[in-house]
């Protein structure tokens, strides 16, 4: 089928979908009582109003279908529906000026054959039938007349679209070129240059050589802009001790949680089951003479340890099989036993003992539980409280001061992780307050509560050497490390040169064949991969980065095997992709340059009056 004929039905599709949909909204017809004809003109052709409605109707309903929401007409006119549907008439309208001037029409004849072609159309005999396509029309609130003249002129459209942009092709050859491109591989040898290439390390620097270093480098040494904080924090272990237990809530807390301090005996079981009696006791029989191990057994029924494995379980979770099962007195095989799933084989590996933990040895345990809990409820129960403290004119020195929440100050760059940045509620809340805001108390995940202020916004500052000493040492020798290395490393190329090899001068080699351009190395940076892609077989090279040195010589160029079935389908399937973008690109210029031609007046108040019906 050709392009042409693809976009005609679809064409007829959405078509049909559009009067249906309209037909059901409730408006009854599409000429508003008369108020909206025309909402402008391309060339000689009117653009209807009715036919905009339609379009702006069925975008609104896809747009909703797929956020699965319904919006409201602002809404839809702030991400610019409305104006996409208007582009859109007039896109379709220009095309259809264009097909008058030219003459392009559809016969009556290919008419009748693509409406008896509309499903939307077709009687309970699967046909064509002509009371269903009046009702379908009078539900929609066209004549036949106004749809034949409507669908016409949209053929014709296509027809016209089809002849600007049938024939688009790609050669292949540019397909060829970028999947060579792309899937070129590389066989190379690298090797790093580390610290110990050096005939010594680089010491450290004196104290006109780190000065100089600390302002030649400025980035490394100047502090983001911060956004200076002040907060008032309250964790749920700062009232902690303030919490009375009593011997009766810790015994009941005891008793609520007795299945974890009285755990009876339990034991590693593994269950096979077996389809008969019969084969149950073959196995167990097969076990007993060495034949087979369990293992084998459970291969041998089609599955992994893993769908046998029932965990530690007690005597009585395993019903019918406990009391045999417990009966062994170290790993082994009961069995064959009745079970809920029928015969069954069960291995047990291992036994747990009973345990207990009186209460005395759980007290201190449950404790801490009881009053971390208890300190979590007491402060939400205060969050409410230090709220309206704030809100009557209380700052966060007041709160720190008369109810006791530490207060501190954080100059926050959004890189901070420990204390109180570690929790997202406050990390979000460092990020939106703007001076100005009014404090207000926060839960923290814990329980805990917070409120904070901004202070100011410090810009960026260069820290003066003295802060940043140890820093700037430390970033100097690698800078130096890495400084000699490459030169090092030049050295060794002209030792290379004259017949040494990266193993004789003391590197280890690293061999890697077949890598592609997105390959990935363990230990190597990405510019490596870049590198080997630029060089020609034989080539050595040098490449530095932060990471490190490293020599480089391309072994060999693989090309990428043009002819293989995958090969085959992407440069297919890229063709395609890239005519029919190429045509979509095509048809958009062609649509510009003619409605350029034919000139586009437009009639704000009438798409107004059609934008109001959806309010």
């Amino acid at each position: 089928m050709s392009m042409a004929q693809n976009k005609i039905s679809r064409v007829f599709v959405w078509i049909i979908m559009g009067l249906v949909m309209v037909g059901l909204v409730g408006f009854g017809s599409f000429n508003f009582g008369g108020s909206v004809s025309a909402i402008g003109k391309v060339g000689d052709t009117e653009i209807s109003g009715d036919r905009y409605f339609r379009e702006l109707n069925a975008q609104l309903n896809a747009f909703q279908a797929q956020i699965g929401e319904r919006l409201s007409f602002a809404e839809a006119q702030s991400i610019g529906l409305d104006q996409a549907a208007l582009e859109t008439v007039i896109n379709q309208v220009a095309l259809e000026n264009e097909t008058a001037r030219l003459g392009v029409s559809v016969g009556d004849e290919e008419l009748a054959a693509r409406i008896r072609d509309i499903d939307a159309f077709h009687g309970m005999s699967g046909g064509f039938d002509r009371e269903t396509y009046n009702f379908v029309l009078q539900q929609s609130g066209l004549t036949a007349r106004e749809f034949e003249q409507t669908l016409r002129s949209e053929v014709a459209r296509t027809v016209l679209q089809g002849a600007v942009t049938n024939g688009i092709a790609v050669p292949p050859v540019y397909a060829e070129v970028l999947y060579g491109w792309a899937r070129e591989a590389r066989d190379f040898t690298w090797a790093r240059l580390g610290p110990e290439a050096l005939e010594a390390p680089v010491g450290t620097p004196d104290a006109a050589t780190l000065a100089a270093f600390h302002e030649e480098n400025p980035a490394i040494f100047t502090l983001p802009q911060a956004r200076r904080i002040t907060y008032a924090w309250l964790a749920p272990e700062d009232v902690i001790d303030d919490i009375e237990v009593s011997e009766a809530d810790l015994r009941a807390l005891y008793e609520a949680r007795i299945d974890e301090y009285r755990m009876p005996e339990r034991r590693l079981v593994e269950r096979l089951v077996f389809g008969t009696e019969a084969e149950a006791e073959a196995a167990a029989a097969a076990l007993e003479t060495g034949d087979a191990t369990f293992e084998s057994l459970v291969a041998g029924r089609g599955l992994e340890l893993a769908d046998t494995d029932l965990g530690d379980v007690t005597e009585g979770e395993l019903g019918r099989a406990g009391a045999e099962v417990f009966a062994l007195d170290g790993p082994g095989v009961a069995g064959p036993v009745m079970t809920d799933l029928g015969p069954a084989l069960l291995r047990m590996n291992a036994i747990l003992p009973a345990r207990e933990t009186s209460f005395e040895a759980a007290r201190e345990d449950l404790r801490a539980e009881y009053a971390a809990d208890a300190a979590r409820r007491l402060l939400q129960d205060r969050m409410i409280e230090l709220d309206d403290v704030l809100a009557a004119g209380a700052t966060l020195e007041d709160l720190a001061n008369a109810e006791g929440m530490r207060l501190e100050t954080i100059d926050w760059t959004g890189a901070e992780s420990d204390g109180i940045a570690a929790y997202d509620a406050f990390r979000a809340a460092a990020e939106s307050v703007a001076e100005g805001d009014y404090p207000a108390i926060e839960l923290l995940s814990d329980g805990g509560l917070f409120a904070l202020r901004l202070d100011e916004v410090v810009p960026p500052r260069m820290q003066p050497l003295d802060e940043v000493r140890e820093d700037a040492i430390d970033a100097w020798q690698q800078a130096e490390t890495l400084r000699r290395l490459a030169a090092r490393g030049e050295e060794m190329l002209d030792e290379i040169e004259a017949g040494e090899s990266p193993a004789s001068l003391g590197l280890t080699e690293v061999i890697e064949t077949g890598l592609t351009r997105d390959g990935f190395i363990e230990g190597a940076p990405p510019a490596l991969v870049d590198r080997a892609f630029a060089l020609e077989p034989g080539d050595w090279a040098l490449v530095e980065d932060e990471s490190g040195v490293f020599l480089l010589r391309l072994d060999a160029v693989i090309a990428a095997d043009q002819d293989s079935e995958e090969a085959r389908s992407v440069k297919q399937n890229f063709l395609a992709s890239s005519a029919q973008t190429l045509a979509l690109d095509v048809e958009a210029a062609f649509s510009a340059a003619i409605e350029a031609d034919a000139g586009i007046t437009l009639d704000q108040a009438m798409i107004n009056a059609v934008n109001t019906s959806f309010q």
